[in-house]
């Protein structure tokens, strides 16, 4: 038996199943920012925590009167819930990793350039990250749990966060609310 051939997501968007309910993930879209043969990780970029972007800059003692600062703060996923991430489009930023047409950065020149009107015009605030051990998002891909495709910036930075499930479900296809929460495998 020969053993299959890895193909990363990274720069790719997980689109939650219906069957993932009861979870962080319910109706969820995550953006794979690395997926190797260690494992993988992601950030959950529809999902508002019920913070501002204010309130975040208040707890780093920053200007509170960014244009940004009055956009939702992400649940990027249930690991390090306190750890921030910034995705954007620019790479002029300490700490950034670019992957496809998008940069994460997790260093505070970022921030204080956002909470001074100065950073990126499209940044999206996150806080903690997804993370799957060697092979736990492949077991979750064959047991249908996960929807692929590739990431596009657009849906992210330009789409509502309400609308940003389904225009993904819509670019492979189908509408997300026509399928149940069972599959199986033909």
């Amino acid at each position: 038996m020969s053993i299959p051939e890895f193909h990363s997501l990274a720069n790719h968007f997980l689109l939650a199943m219906p069957a993932l309910q009861d979870s962080i993930f319910t109706s969820s879209l995550t953006f794979v920012f690395e997926h190797s043969e260690q494992g993988a990780a992601g950030l959950v970029v529809n999902k508002p925590i019920g913070m501002t972007v204010e309130e975040v800059f208040v707890q780093l003692e920053l200007p509170a009167n960014g244009r940004k600062a009055t956009d939702a703060v992400l649940a990027g996923g249930p690991v390090s819930p306190h750890q921030g991430f910034v995705l954007h489009r620019d790479n002029n930023w300490d700490e950034t990793l670019q992957v496809g047409d998008v940069c994460i950065s997790t260093s505070l020149d970022i921030l204080r350039s956002l909470a001074a009107d100065q950073g990126p015009d499209e940044a999206l605030i996150v806080l903690g990250y997804a993370g799957w051990a060697p092979g736990q998002l492949e077991d979750e891909l064959a047991r249908n749990a996960w929807l692929t495709l590739e990431a596009d910036a657009g849906i992210m930075f330009d789409t509502p966060l309400e609308k940003r499930t389904e225009l993904a479900a819509r670019n492979l296809g189908f509408d997300l609310s026509m399928l149940g929460v069972d599959a199986g495998h033909a």
